[in-house]
């Protein structure tokens, strides 16, 4: 038994040593190979002592044979022969197999580790977002699409160009092809420098450089319902590695735009970052604009354009030392293309005030900011003389005093970690009186324990915890959707991946719609989807549609690349102080043929600002918003036809 124990042992040590790695494995080869030399010239030195001049020399004869088969030719005598040929047929199996199937293992392996992105970046002035969700592609093609606020980002920061850095759990081809999918970024998708690792790893966010970062941004994680780990604790995590990280260096800490779900979360968020951070409440800004949508029906399509990447307008934000001294009226006619929605002054304790639908004699200073509705970022600099406006002066906006409206039936279908905050979201319209029925498969007890876990009192909103499945037709027509007021659909963040999630929801819609169309009377419909990809599937039904990842990217770009724009969207899309509504043309004194300059003029001595016309009929493209039109165009106005203006909301 003892010999098989030494064979043992000796394959034990080998195993030790291969299992080290590339440079252990060969090593023992380069071993095998001084063995098999010493063997093979002690093999032809001691039997044939005269044909070399010393064992040393045999030695180099066998090690040649071993390593180059083109030798064997010149050997003579029988003995000679037969050594030298065992030794190449060993050289091509030890030297040539073994060696070369460990280099290209090792080769292959560092290829993997690059592709995994395992290197530190060497980066400065770069963006860095920290984790891969659905709404990571869109983001990205917003930040490519911002080129003139992205230009301004660079030139603050005094880069050339856009470095983007991605964090993803494990980065792949998968993800680099992806983002070639998505529209907007394409072959720019090469641009981008993924990384592995997750933002709750120390290592992980110094593989990414996140200390010599002109922004990082952090978007909210999925994790499944009832989970003890949440997104906003990967987000507190993350937030304090970076400080951490930045004591440790003594660094600079970097400008953060973290999302959170729970915005009972902030004051954590303040006492884990002591830098410059900006919080976008992501459950809250949809919740919002959900109920928004609801008070002002087809506002979805005002959110489309303002807060999607692509065609159309967004807001714009520029320092006031492009325009210091300047009027609001004397700004207005000399940016013919853009819509002047107002100021930013500062805090003297820090932070804006939002001073939307100023006066049109208010003098910009240097340190206040101007808020901007454009197409482009060209179009909200200064245009020669000869190209402007006739100032247009506008009154001080008084709010509406209008009757407070009847109780608003709201039928929820679906369920997912959003829902409390929705119902937090009615709850805080006081003056208007609402009815939700939400509607899940989900047991009761659950849903009650996430709504009490929430602080939710349903009472406040005549909420009701219904039990009904509405992919099931006989429940869906049992809760007879047609009653309501409005139906929405909301997308399950319950099921396996947002395409199932979504497509639960649309095949859910579809069979709403077949139901609907027998009903004499039809509720306004709004739709969410998480999956970005699914947002055309839809398009030219009668739904509203709400695509939560798109629009949260866009917010969560844009803030990155001016911070000042979430105080102007949470003015703008909460309840109270400045809002976008829809109002009838005949509310004002129209002409029968005006232009965009005219509603402007007329709008403006109510003290409100003309954004556009919302038309009762779709175009080719299946749009109704006309936002921002040339000052010169005619209207044609219509019956149906609604003027979107921006005014203060409304008093009871």
């Amino acid at each position: 038994m003892l010999p098989f124990r030494i064979v043992d042992r000796i394959k034990f040590i080998v195993e030790r040593q291969l299992v080290k790695g590339a440079g252990f494995q060969l090593l023992v080869v380069g071993c095998f190979i001084a063995l098999i030399s010493l063997i093979g010239g002690l093999l032809v030195v001691l039997p044939q002592a005269g044909e070399f001049e010393s064992a040393g020399h045999a030695i180099w004869w066998a090690f040649l044979r071993l390593t180059d088969p083109g030798y064997l030719g010149d050997d003579v005598g029988t003995w000679q022969r037969i050594v030298s040929t065992l030794l190449t047929i060993m050289g091509y199996v030890v030297f040539m197999g073994t060696l070369v199937a460990i280099l290209t293992r090792w080769l292959i392996a560092k290829m993997e580790d690059l592709e995994r992105g395992l290197t530190p970046v060497t980066l400065k002035n770069h963006i860095v977002v920290l984790g891969w969700t659905a709404q990571t592609p869109p983001l990205v093609a917003e930040l490519f699409g911002s080129s003139g606020r992205m230009a301004r980002f660079l030139e603050k920061h005094d880069a050339q160009k856009l470095r983007l850095v991605l964090l993803a759990e494990e980065a792949s081809v998968e993800h680099l092809h992806e983002l070639i999918r998505e529209p907007g970024i394409g072959r720019r998708a090469r641009e981008v420098i993924l990384r592995s690792g997750s933002a709750i790893q120390p290592e992980a966010l110094h593989r990414v450089a996140c200390l010599d970062a002109a922004a990082v941004i952090v978007p909210s994680q999925v994790h499944e319902g009832g989970s003890l780990i949440t997104s906003d604790v990967e987000t507190v995590k993350a937030l304090l590695s970076i400080a951490a990280q930045a004591r440790h260096y003594n660094a600079r800490l970097p400008f953060v735009v973290a999302e959170i779900q729970d915005m009972r979360k902030l004051p954590v968020i303040e006492r884990a970052y002591p830098g410059a951070v900006e919080v976008v409440a992501g459950d809250a800004t949809i919740s919002r604009l959900m109920v928004q949508n609801v008070i002002h029906p087809n506002l979805s399509e005002v959110y489309n354009e303002l807060l999607t990447a692509g065609e159309g307008n967004e807001i714009f934000v520029r320092g006031g030392e492009t325009a210091v001294g300047l009027t609001l009226a004397e700004l207005a006619s000399q940016r013919p293309n853009a819509i002047v929605l107002g100021l930013l002054h500062p805090n003297p304790s820090g932070g804006w005030q939002v001073n939307l639908l100023a006066d049109s004699s208010t003098v910009i200073r240097s340190e206040d900011r101007v808020v901007l509705l454009a197409r482009d970022y060209e179009h909200t600099a200064a245009v020669p003389k000869a190209s402007a406006l006739s100032m247009l002066e506008r009154r001080q906006n008084q709010a509406r005093t209008e009757p407070v409206p009847g109780v608003h039936r709201v039928l929820v279908l679906g369920w997912n970690r959003r829902v409390p905050t929705l119902a937090a979201e009615f709850a805080s319209y006081g003056r208007r009186s609402f009815a939700l029925d939400l509607v899940s498969a989900i047991p009761l007890a659950d849903r009650n324990r996430e709504m009490q876990r929430y602080g939710v009192d349903l009472a406040k909103i005549n909420g009701r915890l219904l039990e009904a499945d509405y992919m099931v037709e006989e429940d869906l027509r049992r809760l007879d959707p047609a009653s309501y007021d409005t139906v929405m659909l909301l997308s399950s963040d319950r099921i396996g991946s947002d395409e199932e999630a979504d497509a639960r929801a649309m095949v859910g819609y579809l069979q709403l719609e077949d139901i609907l169309s027998a009903a004499p009377k039809r509720p306004q419909v709004i739709m969410e989807l998480s999956d970005p990809d699914n947002r055309h599937l839809l398009y030219g039904h009668k739904s509203e549609m709400l695509i939560s990842p798109m629009i949260l990217s866009h917010v969560l770009a844009q803030v990155a690349l001016r911070r000042e724009l979430r105080v102007v969207l949470d003015e703008l899309f909460t309840e109270g102080g400045a809002e976008i509504q829809f109002r009838n043309t005949h509310d004002y004194p129209l002409p029968a043929s005006a232009d965009f300059q005219v509603l402007e003029k007329i709008v403006a001595e109510r003290g409100e600002i003309a954004l556009g016309v919302y038309r009762a009929g779709a175009d080719e493209r299946g749009r109704h918003l006309q936002m921002n039109p040339p000052r010169s165009q005619y209207l044609d106005l219509r019956d149906g036809d609604q003027l979107l203006v921006l005014c203060l909301g409304s008093e009871s």
